[in-house]
Order: C-alpha cells, then structure tokens, then sequence
C-alpha cells in the first residue's frame, strides 16, 4: 500500500473529520516535494527542521507543537 493510502486509512480508522484528513495530506505531500520527492522514510530530525524553519521564515507559517 502506498504510503498516502496508509495515511487516509489510519486518519479514518482514527475517525478524523474529511477536512482534517485533506489538511493531513496537503501538508504530507508539500513536505515531501519540499525534499525533492523523498520518501518520509528516509528523512529524519534534520529534514524536518529544514521544513519548518521554511515554513516559518518564509511563508510565515506560525509552527506550533503539541505535548
């Protein structure tokens, strides 16, 4: 299974609103393209700063975290 199946697929069994799951997604697929079509897999803690630290300078997203 690809890996945005897996995704939709646990967001449902999670019984996550439609709305949430496409947000998910988006947001899952400008990561990946963002790392020039990597697979999240190989990426790690390094990768992921890169992309907020994007995100927050340069398209002014506000990154929040969640405990």
């Amino acid at each position: 299974m690809k890996l945005m199946d897996r995704v939709r697929a646990t967001l449902r069994v999670k019984c996550y609103s439609l709305r949430t799951e496409k947000t998910y997604c988006y947001w899952i697929r400008f990561f990946i393209r963002f790392h020039g079509i990597r697979h999240p897999a190989t990426m790690g803690d390094q990768e992921v700063r890169q992309f907020l630290v994007y995100l927050a300078s340069e398209r002014r997203v506000v990154v929040t975290t969640q405990n």
